[in-house]
């Protein structure tokens, strides 16, 4: 009973920020691409220093924002270490507390990420660089981003984070620790490789707009991906390719067109 409350209360915690998520998106008038309508069009064009309430310019509102689309976006792809550390409960002394702190403590590690990703986007907006709805203003900034977070899909960095994510039991029993505090542990350990291997495509929000449903969606879907034990290792590099490739043409546009 137990187990199945826990496993409920998780993915009700998934479905609960995606509605969230969604109900911003519709509240700032931005259809599901993260196109904005008339009044997401002027909330756009404002400018941050003026003297009004913009909750887009204010660090409260914007890392609650970023904390529930952590939580929309990087849960999902914990239920493959969360399902190897129900293993471990079944074959050695892991527990249901164990199980909280992994949660937990993956948990805070992306909570920690919302907050540094908040006074970036905090910086570019009032440095000029991307506008309040967090897309970047320019194709040269956009596809130089495209093209960074691609190549670092064939480093050595993400090749080793990548490892841990796509076989979390390993590090279990590398790391081993029970109780809920050995929990906490090893979440904090986990969550740092995850992050090492998935900023990328959360850094990816200023290319079309943080508000963007269809980029949340695929950068999860594509996480996800490459967590599986059976696929993870086979999907990395092409997504580099075609991000390198995404990128090139973003910088390409403006030369051809005169954009």
């Amino acid at each position: 009973m137990l187990r199945s409350g826990l496993w409920l209360g998780f993915y009700a915690m998934i479905l609960w920020s995606w509605w969230i998520m969604f109900s911003m998106n519709r509240d700032m008038d931005l259809d599901w691409i993260g196109r904005p309508g008339p009044m997401g069009e002027a909330m756009r064009a404002m400018d941050p220093r003026m003297d009004m309430y913009m909750p887009m310019a204010e660090f409260g509102p914007l890392f609650w924002m970023w904390a529930i689309m952590m939580a929309a976006m990087m849960l999902p792809t914990l239920v493959p270490t969360l399902r190897s550390y129900e293993d471990l409960i079944r074959s050695a002394d892991g527990s249901r507390s164990g199980w909280l702190g992994v949660l937990t403590g993956y948990f805070v590690v992306w909570v920690g990420f919302a907050a540094l990703i908040t006074g970036i986007q905090l910086v570019l907006l009032f440095g000029g660089v991307v506008d309040m709805l967090g897309i970047a203003k320019s194709n040269w900034i956009a596809g130089g981003l495209l093209i960074a977070v691609g190549a670092f899909q064939f480093t050595r960095a993400k090749e080793v984070c990548h490892g841990v994510c796509h076989a979390p039991m390993t590090y279990f029993l590398g790391h081993w620790k029970p109780g809920f505090t050995g929990g906490l542990r090893m979440g904090l350990g986990l969550g740092a490789f995850c992050l090492g291997c998935c900023w990328g495509f959360m850094a990816l929000g200023f290319v079309g707009g943080v508000m963007s449903l269809l980029w949340m969606g695929l950068a999860t879907l594509f996480m996800v991906l490459e967590k599986l034990p059976q696929i993870g290792h086979v999907v990395t590099r092409p997504m580099g390719f075609l991000l390198i490739a995404g990128g090139a043409a973003l910088l390409i546009y403006p030369i051809v067109y005169g954009g």
